[in-house]
């Protein structure tokens, strides 16, 4: 019994895995759109997220299955937990990377603007998505802490990039569409940024058994 469910947890780690490595390099799709649109990368970006999308009932449905077959407890009952409340995770930053690539698709039609601090942005969500992924395949906490501290740099950023558009839109009136489109991207990546915090928070709570969401804990300093 032992040897089946070390199995069945096996393929929902890796399951999550390929899954986050689809979303990693759907951020990277959406960020190369926006600095030089391709329809054939904008497919990609597309094909990606079906991808993405049947992964997550097949994980959902390998979870379920691990609970219903094998009633793990302890340890393992909360990597079945957190790989539930990450794949939802996962999923929502396919769709984050998904609207950033279709809005680049209208301001590639549009005079070019300058990008203020969303390529940063797009930066530091990134390695947040990829460090949260490899503290979940490490079982690393402080990794996953470094995650969570990351956001407040995240929220700062997307806070002065729509403080530096409002300024702009309010000097020249063309740029409002334009500015409204970036201040939606910056946006997007803030939420991507959110949700690799949350996938940082599972494996705190995966390693730990604590829930250190919403002021629930502290990570390490």
């Amino acid at each position: 019994m032992k040897r089946h469910i070390d199995e069945d947890l096996s393929a929902v780690r890796q399951t999550l895995l390929t899954m986050g490595g689809l979303c990693e390099e759907m951020i990277h799709f959406a960020v190369k759109l926006l600095n030089s649109y391709d329809e054939g990368l904008m497919r990609r970006l597309q094909d990606d997220e079906e991808r993405v999308n049947r992964l997550h009932i097949e994980l959902d449905e390998l979870c379920l299955r691990t609970l219903a077959l094998h009633q793990p407890a302890a340890g393992d009952l909360r990597v079945v937990a957190a790989a539930l409340k990450i794949n939802s995770d996962l999923e929502r930053i396919g769709d984050q990377a998904v609207n950033i690539g279709e809005t680049s698709a209208y301001l590639a039609k549009q005079p070019p603007m300058r990008l203020g601090d969303i390529p940063r942005m797009a930066e530091l969500a990134s390695g947040m998505l990829k460090d949260a992924l490899d503290s979940f395949t490490r079982g690393d906490v402080e990794l996953a802490n470094s995650v969570i501290r990351r956001d407040d740099e995240e929220d700062r950023l997307k806070s002065q990039t729509f403080n530096e558009l409002v300024a702009l839109m309010q000097a020249d009136s063309s740029t409002i569409q334009r500015g409204l489109d970036h201040i939606l991207v910056s946006r997007n990546l803030e939420r991507i940024a959110d949700h690799a915090t949350n996938v940082a928070e599972d494996v705190v709570f995966m390693v730990l058994g604590k829930d250190i969401r919403h002021g629930g804990g502290h990570p390490v300093a």
